[in-house]
């Protein structure tokens, strides 16, 4: 049977919903943004992906499971500067499906949103 759990690290959260949900070996990762890593894109990018991983390690997964990540840059021109963050934090894995998107603005005047997807046990590592 499938049954859904919330994984929740007790941060701050500026809206009501989980964190991070699991059915079965279905994982979803809220949206995570970095503000409380600093101020700039390279502090929150890093801080976000820090979430994101601890969040999945609490699920019994890692980032080698990610399969689908959404961005969300409220300034393009980050573009560039994410993806070398990006790129290094998931070095040594199969890299997962990807989008982007620029917005006009995010929750707690964050620079940047990730959100995730994942299957437990799909990295092989």
């Amino acid at each position: 049977m499938n049954v859904k759990r919330s994984i929740d690290l007790g941060g701050m959260r500026l809206a009501p919903y989980s964190p991070c949900i699991v059915v079965g070996n279905h994982i979803w990762v809220a949206g995570q943004i970095g503000t409380d890593g600093g101020d700039s894109l390279s502090e929150q990018a890093k801080r976000a992906l820090e979430k994101i991983e601890a969040l999945l390690v609490q699920a019994g997964s890692s980032k080698h499971d990610l399969v689908k990540v959404t961005v969300l840059l409220t300034d393009m021109g980050d573009f560039s500067d994410f993806n070398e963050i990006y790129g290094g934090w998931l070095e040594g894995t199969i890299l997962p499906a990807r989008a982007a998107f620029a917005v006009k603005e995010l929750p707690g005047q964050a620079k940047v949103e990730v959100v995730a997807e994942a299957f437990l046990g799909s990295g092989g590592a």
